[in-house]
């Protein structure tokens, strides 16, 4: 859940078929990198990875979180330490004393002596016996920003050309595991200013770990992995769950974040007394939004931090900005690395999960709230009686509001500022008892579906700008779709009209459209 999970002692998601995929990559002798955002189960990974190989290789599983900066501070004090590492990691191990001989060497003070005693530790015997060694290395980027730990890199990728061209020994796999891929370690050093290349090095961007190969595995639970978790949890509580639907809602919601998928079910079990249902996982979803996790805490730090992902994911989610997907694109890439973009299913870019896009949401408005003009004094109690939010009132409201204040604007200002608007609008009305989100294949400002969960209530919305009754006609067909997909009754359609007050006559009705209920409001 917060760190590492075991079997034993957790709930678990079945992930052996993706331990068979890392292990053929181990088994080919490669070297590689499983880079993945934060808590998204690297650390289990390594653990259950470390228990399928411990028959048929030395593993030598450490971390380099918790050593302390002065580990970096020269090749002397990183080559003891990690050696210290690796004798530590081979007591946990339990493995033969002879192996644990020959590895201590207080005399190794240089990475050319490292190098050295790793190949007399790799070197086969004079029975023809090798230990095959698979070194794993944990938060491999925790203290990165120094020098020597590229140059400790550097000699590994030299060991590892030397054994393929048959000049040398060295570790059967290594796999290192971290947030920042090895290939971009550079680049956040420069960002850092703790790295300046030299002419002998050349450019920041030629990478110490270029022999690696591409992890390919996909590391985030599908809704029948999630199932085979919560099946081992019916199996022990009897809870009475309909297994298929609540995977499926949860990966609704996170689309199979680890650490997301495991706190949604820590939430109905340990706070919201075991309601194994739909509401439960939404109720899950509202006690989650509400918190100050470590997740949506760095979240927060990395998009204050870097201004260029700040105003690309802002423009995504209130202009409706598409781009296609590209790794090359170093904004896109460092979104992917966080956790927050991944890429559809026709290769656009999207937010990740719909509680990351929800938390951006609130993050973004919280910045706006102080330079927004305020509200004509609509109040939650104002909208919401006896517990139900009337999303009718709240519409007519808001379109007062917008006359009020708004309404001269033209086109581009809509377009650049009306989902705000609007979001800013709602989000104090519904905070506390219920959240939005967008659904983001149809994130454009010309169809936007937004789905406001409020107590056990579902109400379907659609912006979009004036272009003509034709076009607000189809408007009709896509929300219609849209709530029949829902399996609702009722929709609600905000339309923007920027034409000049002498063109247009706002309105507010119900319209009944193939055997459902709009609610067409025009502003």
């Amino acid at each position: 859940m917060t760190g590492l999970c075991v079997p034993e002692e957790d709930y678990m998601v079945d992930i052996s078929g993706k331990i068979t995929q890392i292990r053929k990559l181990v088994d080919n002798r490669c070297y590689f990198t499983i880079n993945r955002a934060r808590q998204y189960g690297k650390t289990t990974t390594l653990a259950c990875l470390e228990k399928a190989l411990k028959n048929d290789y030395l593993v030598i599983l450490s971390s380099f979180q918790g050593i302390g900066d002065t580990a970096f501070d020269s090749e002397a004090n990183f080559c003891q330490i990690f050696i210290e590492l690796i004798n530590d990691a081979m007591e946990i191990a339990n493995v033969s004393d002879e192996c644990k001989m020959m590895w201590p060497d207080s005399n190794v003070t240089t990475f050319s002596g490292l190098s050295k005693h790793i190949t007399k530790m790799c070197k086969p015997r004079h029975d023809g016996s090798s230990i095959k060694a698979v070194l794993m290395i944990d938060e491999v980027d925790k203290t990165s920003n120094n020098r020597v730990f590229l140059h400790f890199l550097e000699m590994l990728r030299q060991k590892f050309l030397d054994r393929k061209n048959r000049r040398d020994y060295t570790f059967h796999s290594v796999i290192l595991a971290g947030v920042y891929d090895i290939k971009n370690i550079k680049l956040k050093m420069a960002g850092e200013g703790t790295y300046n290349t030299t002419q002998l090095e050349g450019k920041v961007y030629n990478s110490p770990w270029n022999i690696a190969v591409d992890f390919e595995v996909d590391m985030s639970f599908n809704p029948a992995e999630i199932a085979t978790m919560l099946a081992e949890y019916e199996s022990d509580h009897k809870s009475g769950m309909d297994i298929p639907a609540i995977s499926s809602e949860i990966y609704n919601y996170t689309s199979g974040y680890p650490y997301l998928v495991s706190r949604i079910c820590q939430r109905i079990d340990h706070t919201l007394n075991k309601n194994w249902t739909i509401d439960g996982v939404r109720d899950a979803v509202q006690v989650i939004l509400s918190e100050n996790n470590t997740l949506f805490d760095d979240m927060g730090k990395n998009l204050e931090n870097n201004e260029d992902l700040r105003d690309y994911l802002h423009k995504m989610l209130f202009v409706g900005m598409e781009n296609g997907f590209s790794y090359l694109n170093p904004v896109m890439n460092l979104g992917y690395m966080y956790g927050y973009l991944t890429k559809s299913e026709n290769n656009k870019a999207i937010i990740s999960n719909k509680i990351f896009e929800i938390i951006m949401y609130d993050y973004f408005l919280s910045k706006n709230a102080t330079s927004m003009k305020p509200s004509t004094g609509v109040l939650q109690h104002d909208v919401v009686k006896d517990g139900r939010f009337d999303m009718e009132l709240c519409l007519l409201k808001f379109a007062d509001h917008y006359a009020e204040i708004w309404s001269g604007r033209d086109e581009g200002f809509i377009e650049r500022e009306g989902r705000l608007l609007f979001l800013s609008y709602l989000k104090p009305l519904i905070n506390g008892n219920g959240f939005y989100h967008v659904e983001s294949q149809f994130a454009d400002f010309r169809r936007m579906d937004l789905v406001v969960d409020y107590g056990r209530e579902e109400f379907i919305l659609e912006l979009k700008l004036w272009r003509g009754d034709a076009a607000h006609e189809k408007a009709y067909e896509q929300l219609y779709g849209y709530i029949a997909k829902k399996g609702a009754r009722d929709g609600y359609l905000l339309t923007f009209d920027f034409r000049k007050n002498t063109n247009k006559q706002p309105y507010a009705k119900w319209v009944e459209y193939e055997g459902v209920r709009i609610f067409d409001v025009l502003v």
